[in-house]
């Protein structure tokens, strides 16, 4: 455990990508809090796979939500409906990772939702070459539902009040700051608590970034 900078920080884990010794695409799972830099991360990684010529499928849990008339059952601002309802697990499994996995054809879809107009998506098959990687961002991945699909794990850290602080900056141009703090304290944050309680996602993680200086991330492994 040590801080790093950020491009170190890339650089080793572009090194644990390149370890892996599997027969399918790699698929690394990028998990934590909203706002804890996963996304950004996750894009970082990417780009330095690509330079290192590995072919890159980036994908998103925020494309695999389900429409939203069925995603808020238990109400707007519940975290029991934002841990249980999101999202759609058996998708993700049956277009995505499965395919990308052990015994699988290769033949995926990377999204079945668009949140910005709310419809379900379904975009052209893809075959994957056996050595590309799948990047793949977003929260909750490390739940037993698709904990064993991944072949490397990494958990973005962050304490839970700067992403409060975050959210509000990067959507301050279309939401109220009152707005984004009642749905990040009412639904987000009570549904990661709720997530670290039951599946104790740093147990499972391969690597945790602990992101709360972007810049001078610390980096730690995990031995299971």
């Amino acid at each position: 455990m040590g801080q790093v900078t950020r491009g170190d920080l890339l650089g080793r884990l572009a090194e644990a990508v390149g370890s892996i010794a599997v027969a399918h695409p790699t698929r690394v799972a990028v998990d934590g809090p909203p706002a804890a830099g996963k996304t950004t991360l996750a894009d970082e990684l990417a780009a330095v796979l690509r330079e290192r010529g590995r072919d890159v499928i980036r994908a998103t849990i925020d494309d695999f939500l389900f429409p939203r008339a069925q995603r808020y059952p238990r109400g707007e601002y519940s975290a029991e409906g934002c841990y249980f309802d999101a999202h759609d697990y058996e998708a993700l499994n049956r277009v995505l990772l499965d395919p990308l996995g052990p015994g699988g054809d290769r033949r995926f879809q990377p999204a079945v939702y668009d949140r910005t107009t709310d419809t379900v998506l379904s975009p052209p098959v893809t075959t994957a070459p056996a050595d590309a990687v799948l990047v793949f961002d977003g929260v909750f991945l490390l739940r037993p539902e698709l904990n064993d699909r991944w072949d490397l794990r990494v958990f973005v850290s962050t304490d839970l009040e700067k992403t409060v602080d975050r959210a509000v900056i990067r959507e301050r141009p279309v939401s109220a700051p009152a707005a984004v703090e009642r749905r990040w304290r009412e639904r987000y944050i009570p549904a990661q608590q709720l997530y670290v309680a039951t599946v104790r996602p740093v147990e499972h993680a391969d690597v945790i970034v602990r992101n709360d200086e972007p810049s001078r991330p610390i980096w730690e492994t995990r031995t299971h």
